[in-house]
């Protein structure tokens, strides 16, 4: 009986997270899902290019630091 119920339960757990997928529409029919954003860039002015094209940090407490250009 517990066994069963279990396994029931499981199923019902699996049912309801398919039901619920967020690329469905309105009417229930599955839809391509949208992307999720992307993070947000940094500011202009966060990173300076130098004349080598390294890129720095502008300001803060790692003003000068090299960092990832975006």
């Amino acid at each position: 009986m517990i066994r069963t119920f279990a396994a029931l339960s499981i199923t019902a757990l699996m049912a309801t997270s398919l039901i619920a997928a967020p690329c469905r529409d309105a009417k229930g029919k599955f839809i391509k899902c949208a992307a999720k954003p992307a993070a947000a860039a940094p500011a202009a002015s966060a990173v300076n290019k130098d004349a080598k094209g390294r890129c720095h940090v502008a300001s803060g407490p790692k003003k000068g630091q090299l960092t990832k250009c975006p």
